[in-house]
């Protein structure tokens, strides 16, 4: 049976356990092991940056064990993916893992910007701070939307069926 990483800052969230076990019963109803991050035993007795490290290396590991990462893409704290999710997925799509994205907006990721945080700068859109705004047609910045398999535009079971087919 293939293995799914699950990233995504769904670990952030109060029912992050929960959420962790419904995503994982989905993947073994569609065929496949799920591995979660907050599966992994973890000491938090201990300094908080060995927590850290700890916490990253079991999921590096987790990451070399499996055969694809579905991952939560959608905004957090901000206008972008979590920036942890990202790494994982980077460094997955290096081990030449495949990667699936979700998002619940199918939006073009310009169009996230309301028209008070932007101005027109020699014709072109930019922030507040006279920084370009990339204009792709992706819902997200291009090297994730170019590195992953798919984003699917809905929630992770989304990703399972897409999978399956």
């Amino acid at each position: 049976m293939k293995k799914i990483y699950i990233a995504g800052f769904d670990v952030f969230e109060p029912d992050s356990i929960e959420i962790g076990k419904k995503f994982v019963k989905l993947c073994e109803k569609y065929g496949f092991i799920g591995l979660y991050p907050l599966d992994n035993v973890i000491d938090f007795n201990q300094e908080k940056n060995k927590i850290a490290q700890d916490i990253y290396k079991a999921n590096v590991n987790l990451i070399n064990q499996c055969d694809i990462v579905i991952a939560n893409i959608n905004a957090f704290r901000g206008k972008e993916a979590d920036s942890g999710t990202i790494w994982e997925c980077g460094y997955a799509s290096a081990l030449g893992k495949k990667v699936y994205g979700y998002m619940k907006k199918k939006q073009n990721y310009i169009d996230t910007f309301s028209s008070d945080e932007t101005k027109i700068l020699d014709n072109i859109l930019v922030d507040l701070d006279n920084r370009f705004i990339e204009d792709f047609d992706y819902p997200i910045n291009l090297m994730i939307a170019c590195s992953v398999e798919d984003i699917i535009f809905g929630e992770f079971e989304d990703c399972l069926k897409e999978l399956v087919k």
